[in-house]
C-alpha cells in the first residue's frame, strides 16, 4: 500500500469511529505531515482520496472538514426461507438482459460489466498486440490444458492478499469465471442433485444448474453479513444437499463482504456434512478495503472449496480469461475442462501475465477501486433523490453493483418494459432467484464514469416507478 493510501485509511477509520465528528475541521496538512512523518504532498494526496470517497470536503482558506453525515436508506429485507428445492426458471429474462447491451442508444444500467475505458488499461492493449507479433507464433497454437504457466504463477501471487497460499499447479485457466463455475458444479454434482445457493444469487450460476438438470435451494441472505448459517444448517439437516454455491466477497448483487468468523463457521458446516463449497470470488479484488477480504479457500485445510474467479470484472469481460482452484477435485475438474473447451485462448493469457508482472495490474486496481467507491456515493445519492420514499438500498463494500428493493406493488419486469421507450434498461430482480422472487427489486451498475446523461436515466427510472405506484 502507498503511504498516501495508508494515511487515507487511518483518517477514514477515525471518521467512521467518530473520533472526527461530522462538520469538524481536520488537522492541517503540515500537522499531519509532522505527525506521520510523511511529505506534504503525501498528505494532500490522502485528502484527495477522502474527497473522492465523499468523506471530507475542502473549504477555501479554511482547510479540510468532515462531511455532514447523510441519512442512509434502509437496507433490503432478508427473504423468507424457501420450503424446498426448486427447478430454476427465468431463462427468458436472463437472455433478454445478456443480449440487450448491443442495442444502439440504450443506457445500460443493468449490466454486470466494469469500466473498460480507463487509461490504466492501455498497456494491456499494447501487450496484446506485442504478444501476437513477437511470440514466434506460440500465441496461435493450443496452450496446455492447464493454461499458461506464467499466468497461473501470477494468479497464485495475487491470491496471497486474500490469504490463499496456493501452488500454481493447483490452478486451471478457464474461459471466464462462468466456465470455472460450470466446471466446479459438474465436478461435485450430478443430474438431479440439490445445490444450496445464497439468495439473491448470480443468475449465471443458477442457469448453469438449470442446464445440468439440478435443483437450487435458496438460503436467506443478509445484506451485510451474507448467507444465513442458521437457515443453511436447517436445510442441510432436511435435504441431501451436494454443494453450497455462493459469492462471499463483494457479493453480486448485494455487495456485502461476509465476515471472516462466518466464513469459518460456513466451512465447519460443510465439513460436518461433508459437502463441497463452490466459491465465486470474481469481484473479490474490487473490495474497497485493504487488504482485500479473505476467501473461504484461505481457511480450507481439506480441499473441499472450489475457488472460481476471472479477470472479467477487474480488467475486461472480452478477454474471456478465468480460473479455478478446485482443491481435492482437481482431477475431475481437469476432465471437465477438457470436455468443454479444452485449452483456453493463448494470446490473452500471455498479455495478462505480462500486464501483472510489469506492475500495471495493481495500478489499475487502485484506480478502479477508487472510481467505483466514488461512483457508489454518487449513485446512492441519485437513487435516494429520485426514487420514491421507502426504497431500500444496499451498501456495497466493493464492486460496482447496487441492489434496490421497491414497494411490493412494483413489478420490475413491467418497469423495464416501460423504460424501453426512454432507452433505459435495468436488471430485474427476479433473475437473481431460482423461483422468481424479488419481482419488486432491481440491480443498477455504477462502473462507468457517471455523467448528466446517466443521472437523467436514473431520474427516469425513479419517475416511472412513481407513476406505476400512482396507477396502482
Amino acid at each position: 500500500m502507498n503511504r498516501y493510501e495508508n494515511l487515507a485509511n487511518v483518517l477514514s477509520d477515525r471518521i467512521e469511529q467518530g473520533l472526527y465528528p461530522a462538520g469538524i475541521r481536520l488537522p492541517s496538512v503540515r500537522v499531519l505531515s509532522s505527525e506521520h512523518g510523511v511529505s506534504v504532498s503525501t498528505v494532500q494526496q490522502a485528502y484527495r482520496v477522502l474527497e473522492e470517497k465523499q468523506l471530507v470536503e475542502a473549504r477555501p482558506k479554511s482547510g479540510y472538514f468532515v462531511k455532514d453525515a447523510r441519512i442512509q436508506a434502509a437496507l433490503p429485507a432478508v427473504c423468507r426461507p424457501t420450503q424446498r428445492p426448486v427447478d430454476i426458471s427465468q431463462w427468458d429474462q436472463v437472455l433478454e438482459l445478456i443480449t440487450s447491451p448491443h442495442r444502439p442508444g440504450v443506457i445500460q444500467l443493468g449490466r454486470g460489466s466494469p469500466d473498460v475505458t480507463a487509461a490504466t488499461l492501455k498497456p494491456l492493449s499494447r501487450l496484446m498486440g506485442r504478444a501476437g507479433q513477437h511470440q514466434n507464433l506460440n500465441a496461435f497454437h493450443y496452450d496446455s490444458i492447464y493454461g499458461s504457466e506464467d499466468l497461473r504463477e501470477q494468479i497464485a501471487r495475487l491470491m496471497i492478499d486474500s490469504g490463499s497460499h496456493m501452488d500454481a499447479t493447483n490452478i486451471l485457466i478457464t474461459t471466464g469465471c462462468h466456465e470455472a463455475l460450470s466446471i466446479a458444479i459438474r465436478s461435485v454434482c450430478e443430474h438431479g442433485d440439490i445445490v444450496a445457493v445464497d439468495s439473491p444469487s448470480f443468475h449465471g450460476a443458477m442457469q448453469t444448474l438449470k442446464g445440468f438438470g439440478m435443483k437450487a435451494l435458496e438460503i436467506p441472505t443478509d445484506p451485510v453479513t451474507g448467507i444465513s448459517l442458521e437457515a443453511l444448517e436447517m436445510a442441510l439437516e432436511q435435504w441431501p444437499i451436494k454443494a453450497i454455491q455462493l459469492t462471499p466477497n463483494c457479493n453480486n448483487p448485494l455487495g456485502y463482504n461476509m465476515p471472516d468468523d462466518r466464513k469459518k463457521s460456513l466451512l465447519r458446516l460443510a465439513q460436518r456434512y461433508d459437502i463441497a463449497i463452490i466459491e465465486d470470488d470474481v469481484y473479490g479484488e474490487l473490495a474497497y478495503q485493504y487488504p482485500r477480504p479473505a476467501t473461504i479457500t484461505s481457511f480450507d485445510e481439506d480441499g473441499r472449496v472450489l475457488l472460481c474467479s476471472s479477470f472479467s470484472k477487474t480488467l475486461a469481460p472480452g478477454l474471456r480469461v478465468g480460473w479455478i482452484a478446485p482443491g481435492r477435485y482437481h482431477d475431475r475438474a481437469l476432465h471437465m475442462k477438457y470436455i468443454t473447451t479444452g485449452a483456453s485462448a493463448t494470446l490473452p493469457q500471455i498479455a495478462i501475465a505480462d500486464f501483472i508482472k510489469q506492475g500495471h495490474y495493481l495500478q489499475h486496481m487502485r484506480r478502479m477501486r477508487n472510481q467505483y467507491q466514488r461512483n457508489l456515493c454518487i449513485m446512492t445519492e441519485w437513487v435516494m433523490k429520485y426514487f420514491p420514499c421507502g426504497s431500500r438500498v444496499s451498501r456495497p463494500q466493493g464492486g460496482f453493483l447496487l441492489w434496490i428493493e421497491l414497494d411490493e406493488r412494483v413489478d420490475t419486469q413491467r418497469l423495464n418494459r416501460l423504460l424501453e421507450e426512454h432507452l433505459v434498461q435495468i436488471a430485474i430482480g427476479s433473475i437473481f432467484s431460482a423461483s422468481g422472487k424479488y419481482r419488486n427489486c432491481l440491480r443498477i451498475n455504477f462502473a462507468q464514469t457517471l455523467t448528466a446523461k446517466t443521472e437523467r436515466a436514473v431520474q427516469q427510472v425513479g419517475l416511472t416507478i412513481s407513476q406505476m405506484l400512482e396507477n396502482c
